[in-house]
């Protein structure tokens, strides 16, 4: 029994609540504020038609829906429930403020009803595989964990079945950060690149919104901070409670770092070896920082045995560096989580020790794509583009000092199908292709989800 949450519910009954975004993470909280007596109302820039299957259980569940261009400028209500998406700095938001309209959003709601303990992740990469992990250790632990979040899985649903001694973990990404005024009991900080210009008004906007993970911590907290990416580093002054930081480059104070092959763990002049680098499942050396992360995290709740009992195990979240099939000596994989140039570079770009050919591009989030180029010109033999991203990856390859016109083929297609052709046609056995678009997905898909499935589907129906 939750009596913060009853008391909640109790107070919506009647209210008038509407929630920004028809999506499929936005439902459950639909039924369930109908469920509570609340007086719901469903918002989209889409029109019914666009909305599918999500509109029609909408209306069923008994919402009243507000569709089209200016839906935000029509709304009438006493609680409004911020999609991520949806910038929180908007004009129209700003005005519902100004009338005394509360503006809140599930996880901020989540973070002030929730009993149990929340350890949530942030950063620009490997947030949902650290999160993951992080709840693969607590489980195997035999200890009862809520995983959601930014992950794709609304928690506040769930909140009325949390029990004091659960633990939830949760993915917190920019957008749901930059209105939080309540950190969680461990916050994680993987790293901080440029990313989701196209949404923050600036960089600093991007490094605030992030840092409000630590900044409303107290002093029985606990905060881990990646030693080795500068801007992360740079949050240690503003930590209120204990300070974890991990490296893949040096010894830390406390935290995880690695000694040659071995992860070990420095607790403040203890030293305890973990696991050897290659025992660890899921390639790649940005995975070795995912573990360290995650293992700085759990520190004190985990034995070291059963981490590493999950480092063999733990077969890594679809659409990162995820195996799809064999085709004539080819291997394709599917990495459609690489949303930034960063990811692409210290992702796919990272794992193989030779050439290979990759397909990249789509919507233009306004990040440099100057420091990829390099990494491309050393990492890859066929470079296939798409999207909007497309002209500017080209001309990072090309203005390149490494570049070399007779070691990169570069073909531009317009759409997934004639990507995969062209690796196809143009790569040979013992070639790896992969999807790592170092862009967002939106413009040609929804989410990058719905971008690994169609290039999934593409390369399993290759005869």
């Amino acid at each position: 029994m939750n009596a913060m949450a009853d008391k909640f519910f109790d107070s919506i009954k009647g209210k008038k609540v509407t929630f920004i975004g028809i999506g499929t993470s936005n439902l459950p909280l639909i039924k369930l504020f109908i469920e509570k007596g609340a007086k719901v109302t469903a918002c989209d820039k889409k029109n019914f038609e666009d909305l599918g299957q999500n509109g029609i259980k909408a209306k069923e569940y008994g919402a009243e829906l507000l569709l089209g261009e200016n839906y935000l400028s029509k709304i009438d209500a006493d609680i409004v429930f911020r999609s991520p998406g949806t910038p929180f700095y908007k004009d129209e938001l700003v005005a519902l403020r100004s009338k005394g309209v509360v503006l809140t959003s599930e996880m901020e709601v989540f973070f002030d009803l929730c009993p149990c303990k929340i350890i949530a992740v942030t950063g620009s990469d490997g947030k949902t595989t650290t999160t993951t992990i992080i709840s693969e250790f607590l489980k195997a632990a035999g200890l009862n964990v809520h995983l959601g979040g930014n992950i794709g899985k609304p928690l506040l649903p769930d909140i009325e079945s949390v029990n004091d001694d659960d633990f939830a973990v949760v993915e917190l990404s920019s957008f749901q950060l930059i209105s939080m005024r309540k950190s969680p009991d461990i916050a994680v900080v993987t790293n901080l690149a440029p990313n989701h210009l196209d949404i923050h008004k600036d960089m600093q906007e991007y490094i605030d919104s992030k840092k409000n993970i630590i900044l409303h911590q107290n002093a029985f907290s606990k905060a881990v901070l990646n030693l080795d990416n500068e801007i992360t580093n740079g949050f240690s002054d503003s930590v209120r409670g204990q300070l974890a930081k991990f490296s893949v480059k040096q010894n830390v104070s406390n935290g995880a770092f690695l000694d040659g092959d071995t992860i070990c763990y420095n607790d403040y002049g203890k030293i305890t070896r973990i696991m050897n680098i290659h025992d660890i499942k899921i390639p790649g050396m940005h995975n070795v920082e995912n573990y360290l992360a995650a293992i700085s995290a759990v520190w004190g709740l985990v034995d070291v045995e059963t981490m590493a009992a999950v480092a063999k195990t733990f077969g890594g979240v679809a659409h990162r560096a995820e195996f799809v099939r064999e085709v004539d000596g080819v291997k394709y994989y599917n990495d459609s989580i690489a949303s930034s140039p960063t990811r692409t570079a210290l992702g796919t770009l990272s794992l193989y020790s030779r050439k290979i050919c990759i397909i990249a591009g789509g919507y233009d989030k306004h990040i440099p794509y100057e420091p990829l180029g390099p990494v491309i010109n050393d990492k890859v033999k066929l470079l296939i583009l798409l999207g909007d991203t497309a002209p500017k990856i080209e001309k990072a390859v090309k203005e390149a000092s490494n570049y070399d016109a007779d070691e990169i083929e570069i073909v531009n297609v317009t759409n997934m199908e004639e990507a995969v052709a062209v690796a196809r046609e143009r790569s040979t056995k013992g070639d790896i292709v992969s999807l790592s678009p170092a862009s967002a997905s939106f413009g040609l898909y929804k989410n990058f989800e719905e971008r690994g499935n169609h290039f999934k589907s593409i390369v399993n129906a290759l005869k």
